[in-house]
């Protein structure tokens, strides 16, 4: 079965039941916000035997059931989703209003034990990396293991190399960053993202109805704050700053 290309998608057999979009444009954000866009109207029209899409930063997992429709018959109704879909350049067509969430973090040694570290392969001071997370603005491209939001916009001189030892328990609400992305740990547990900082909020909460406040389009900025600071926020439920249309 060959790969089948239709305008701005590639679209290829993954298995015998499930089916891998890809945008192929040299432009790395109109690659994500695409995929973002065809996601958003394919679940608008999902077709009959269709069990899930997993999203990827610049690809789409269409899973399907093989006793009840094909991978000809998905590949078809992507090219139809395509069709009708805007175009990368013009990024998602949201479902929902978009949300801003101003997150408060604790930057220092105990919070973030690779701030340092990766202070000294950018080659600047830990407080201009502080800096530098807080006036880059994030945007969720997805929600990763556990619901963790994994975020792109980090405006560093160049991208941030992932620990070559992974490690093993870390606390949740930490914040970590790698490459130009950063993203928020949910529960404690092992990483090989570089941690900078914590914020106090529970991001994920499991005995809500909504486990979550952000989705995927979602934006974030992180407001350095004190620990005296964090600690008269507590731990409450992150909540979004602002909602627009």
């Amino acid at each position: 079965m060959t790969t089948a290309q239709y305008g701005a998608l590639t679209v290829e057999p993954y298995g015998d039941s499930a089916v891998m979009v890809t945008i192929p444009h040299a432009d790395q954000a109109i690659r994500r916000a695409g995929i973002v866009a065809f996601r958003d109207r394919f679940l608008a029209h999902r077709p009959h035997g269709v069990l899930d899409v997993v999203s990827g930063l610049e690809s789409l997992l269409i899973e399907f059931d093989p006793l009840r429709t094909a991978f000809q018959h998905v590949e078809y109704a992507a090219r139809l989703v395509a069709r009708w879909a805007p175009s990368p350049a013009d990024g998602p067509a949201r479902s929902r209003q978009v949300r801003t969430f101003a997150i408060p973090v604790v930057f220092d040694d105990d919070t973030g034990p690779d701030l340092v570290s990766v202070a000294e392969e950018l080659g600047l001071a830990a407080t201009d990396v502080v800096e530098a997370i807080a006036r880059s603005t994030f945007t969720i491209c997805l929600l990763g293991a556990a619901m963790a939001p994994m975020m792109d916009g980090l405006k560093v001189p160049r991208p941030v190399r992932r620990r070559a030892e992974p490690r093993t328990d870390v606390a949740p609400g930490a914040v970590m960053i790698a490459g130009t992305n950063a993203i928020i740990q949910p529960f404690p547990g092992p990483t090989g993202w570089r941690v900078v900082g914590r914020t106090p909020h529970t991001i994920v909460d499991i005995s809500r109805p909504d486990p979550v406040s952000f989705g995927t389009g979602d934006v974030v900025r992180f407001v350095p704050v004190t620990r005296d600071e964090a600690e008269a926020l507590g731990e409450g439920f992150l909540l979004p700053t602002e909602v627009a249309a």
